[in-house]
């Protein structure tokens, strides 16, 4: 299916994807949020929970993207947005944080991506055609953090699957994915096939196994994702 252009459905806005997957932080985690849609996850409300945010440039502790007007023109996240610094903050080396990713002491990183498939290979350093691309931290990550999560939208701007049985893209890492965030629902990747945990309001089972590139296992215990954000 992997060549067939769908309709997707909307389902979620991409700070709502954000927000489920934000959701999944546990209580004294470093979370590594990479360039693009991760970076909105430091938006979301948190409640009582103690997640230091790392940035690859070096800011660690940081909070949520500030409106124009508020923010301090020499503090940005990775993706180059001005953000909050949390109580507690820190702006180390650019070689420290590369050290504290490298040490294994994140315990997960979002990473923004291409393509990812049923295996949990994933690919984000390059489009097709393309002469290069920019792997940037997003191999290191994908080899020393605990975990994987990735966030994307379900299909491509004309329609494509972007979940797949195999990658057709160069490979960023592989088998190490394990959270999938579209704006569909939430996914595992489940070797041959991905599992659907949580699906988005107003969207059917048929409409993501019509946008996706391989099988669709659904959870035995399918919940509706809760939104946070309009």
């Amino acid at each position: 299916m992997s060549g067939t252009t769908i309709a997707s459905p909307g389902g979620l806005g991409r700070q709502q994807i954000a927000d489920r997957l934000a959701q999944a932080f546990e209580d004294g985690w470093i979370v590594n949020l990479g360039v693009g849609m991760p970076t909105l996850c430091s938006n979301t409300p948190i409640g009582d929970r103690g997640i230091i945010y790392h940035a690859e440039n070096g800011v660690i502790g940081y909070g949520g993207v500030l409106a124009d007007g508020e923010e301090d023109l020499h503090l940005v996240n990775a993706g180059g947005q001005h953000v909050s610094l949390n109580p507690g903050a820190a702006i180390v080396n650019h070689a420290d944080s590369f050290a504290i990713i490298r040490s294994g002491r994140i315990d997960v990183t979002v990473l923004g991506i291409y393509e990812v498939a049923a295996n949990g290979d994933f690919a984000n350093w390059k489009v097709a055609g393309a002469k290069g691309g920019g792997i940037g931290g997003a191999m290191d990550l994908a080899a020393c953090a605990k975990r994987v999560f990735v966030i994307l939208e379900h299909t491509t701007r004309d329609g494509k699957p972007r979940l797949l049985r195999q990658c057709a893209l160069p490979v960023t890492a592989r088998g190490v994915v394990t959270l999938v965030a579209t704006n569909l629902g939430l996914f595992e990747p489940a070797g041959e096939a991905f599992r659907l945990r949580e699906i988005a309001p107003g969207v059917t089972v048929e409409q993501i196994r019509a946008a996706t590139g391989a099988e669709v296992i659904v959870a035995e215990n399918l919940q509706v994702i809760q939104v946070l954000t309009g």
